[in-house]
C-alpha cells in the first residue's frame, strides 16, 4: 500500500497570520491585484454574507481585469504614439465630412482583423493625425501590436537599416505589428531609393498585416512625394486595395477654434 504526502492543513491561524500567508503566497504566485485587494475584499464579503465561491470569484476576476489593464497600457506604451488622443474627446461636430458611425465601425477594429489597409486624407488641422492614434489606442487595447511612426522617421531608419545591413531585420520587425500606422504621408518628398524602401515595407505587409496612414495630399498629389509614377501607382495600390478610404476635409476645425479663442470678449 503507497501513500501519498499531502501538505500539511493549516487550522486556527490568526487574522494576521492569515494576512502574513495570503500576502506571501501572493507574492510567490505573482498576484498583485489579490494582494492589494483580498482584505478589503474579504471584509465586505463577510458583511454581505457572500458564498466562499462568489468571494474567490470576485477576486479572480479582479485580477484577470487588472492583468488586461496592464496589457493594453504596455501594448499602447509599445505603440510610442507621440501624444494621447481617443475616440472620446474627438469633435464630429466641428467637421461635419466625418461620419461619426463609420468610425465608430472601424473602432471594432474589424478591419485590423481582415489585414485590410486606412487612409487618411485632407488638409492640416481636420483630425487625421487625432483619429490615426485614436483607432490605433483602440487596436491596442483590443489586443492587436500596433506601431505609430511619422513618414519620414520611418524611411530615415529604413535607409540607416540598408547602410548598416540590416535591412531584411528592419522590414521583417515592422512587418510582424498587426497594424503598422504612418502619420504625416506627403508631407516631404522622398527620394527614389527612400521611396522604393518604404514600399518593400508595403509589400512585407499586404493582405497579411493592416497599414493606416494619415496625409495631407489626395492620392493625385502623391506623385510630389513618390516622384517615380510608376512606384508612385504601386504604393497607392498597396493603400488602397480592399481598404477603407476616410476624407477628413479642408476645413482646419483646429484654426477655426483657434479663431473664435481669440475674438472671445475679455473680462473687464
Amino acid at each position: 500500500m503507497t501513500t501519498t504526502a499531502t501538505a500539511p492543513r493549516r487550522r486556527g491561524l490568526t487574522e494576521q497570520a492569515a494576512d502574513a500567508a495570503i500576502d506571501s503566497a501572493c507574492r510567490m504566485l505573482r498576484l498583485p491585484t489579490i494582494r492589494g485587494q483580498f482584505g478589503e475584499t474579504a471584509d465586505t464579503a463577510a458583511r454581505q454574507q457572500q458564498s466562499y465561491r462568489a468571494f474567490l470569484a470576485e477576486l479572480l476576476l479582479a485580477e484577470c481585469d487588472d492583468r488586461a489593464r496592464r496589457r493594453s497600457e504596455r501594448r499602447i506604451r509599445a505603440a510610442t504614439f507621440p501624444r494621447e488622443k481617443s475616440l472620446r474627446t474627438f469633435d464630429f461636430d466641428a467637421n461635419p465630412h466625418l461620419d461619426p458611425a463609420t468610425i465608430n465601425t472601424l473602432a471594432t477594429c474589424d478591419w485590423i482583423r481582415k489585414g485590410q489597409p486606412l487612409c487618411l486624407i485632407g488638409d492640416s488641422g481636420t483630425g487625421k493625425s487625432h483619429l490615426l492614434i485614436a483607432l490605433g489606442t483602440e487596436a491596442a487595447m483590443a489586443g492587436f501590436r500596433v506601431k505609430y511612426t511619422l513618414a519620414t522617421k520611418l524611411v530615415n531608419e529604413l535607409v540607416e537599416a540598408a547602410d548598416d545591413k540590416i535591412l531584411a531585420k528592419t522590414i521583417a520587425r515592422y512587418g510582424r505589428v498587426d497594424l503598422l500606422c504612418i502619420d504625416e504621408l506627403g508631407y516631404m518628398e522622398l527620394d527614389r531609393r527612400g521611396a522604393e524602401l518604404l514600399f518593400q515595407v508595403l509589400t512585407e505587409r499586404e493582405e497579411k498585416n493592416s497599414v493606416a496612414i494619415a496625409s495631407n495630399e489626395s492620392f493625385s498629389g502623391w506623385t510630389k512625394t513618390f516622384t517615380d509614377p510608376r512606384l508612385c501607382a504601386a504604393i497607392v495600390d498597396r493603400l488602397t486595395f480592399g481598404g477603407n478610404i476616410i476624407e477628413t476635409g479642408t476645413d482646419s476645425y483646429r484654426l477655426a477654434h483657434t479663431q473664435a479663442r481669440l475674438h472671445q470678449p475679455t473680462a473687464p
